[in-house]
Formats: C-alpha cells, structure tokens, sequence
C-alpha cells in the first residue's frame, strides 16, 4: 500500500475488520468445508498484505523518531493518523 492518507488507513482498517470476520466464520461449526477453506484462503492473502503494510508503517515511524534534524519540540507529521 503506497499511500499513507486517512483513506489508506481506513482501508487497513476495513481489511483489518474482514480478516476478524472470515476468523470468526471460520470458527463455526455449521459452515461447509469448502466454504471454510475459500475464507481460509482469503484470510491467509488478508494477513499477508496487512502484515506487509505493518512493516512499512514501522520503517517510516523509525525514520521520522530517529531524524536527528528534528528539533524536540517538533512532531513528526504523520499522514496515515490524520482525522480528514
């Protein structure tokens, strides 16, 4: 995920909450295999990509805590937890 905008975090967000519901569904007792496998199979791509925009989320938090050129009282700007 290349963006880093509200948007795009509101898009984690809802892959975030799709992989809690193929989780739960998953769980179930009463869902036929083969749909369980299809949700399996989703989950697994969901973690995947999530798991991928994580560790770039991590890099560019460790760049902007670790810039020496910042002064103290300056805030790293973080587009991705912007309220817009």
């Amino acid at each position: 995920m290349a963006k880093t905008s509200a948007s795009a975090m509101k898009n984690f967000e809802e892959r975030l909450e799709r992989l809690e519901d193929l989780g739960e569904k998953i769980r179930k007792s009463d869902i036929p295999l083969d749909e369980a496998l299809k949700a399996f199979e989703e989950g697994i791509k969901l973690a995947r990509t999530l798991e991928k925009d994580l560790d770039k989320i991590e890099g560019r938090i460790e760049v902007l805590m670790n810039n020496s050129s910042a002064g103290e009282d300056e805030k790293p700007e973080l587009g991705l937890f912007d309220d817009e």
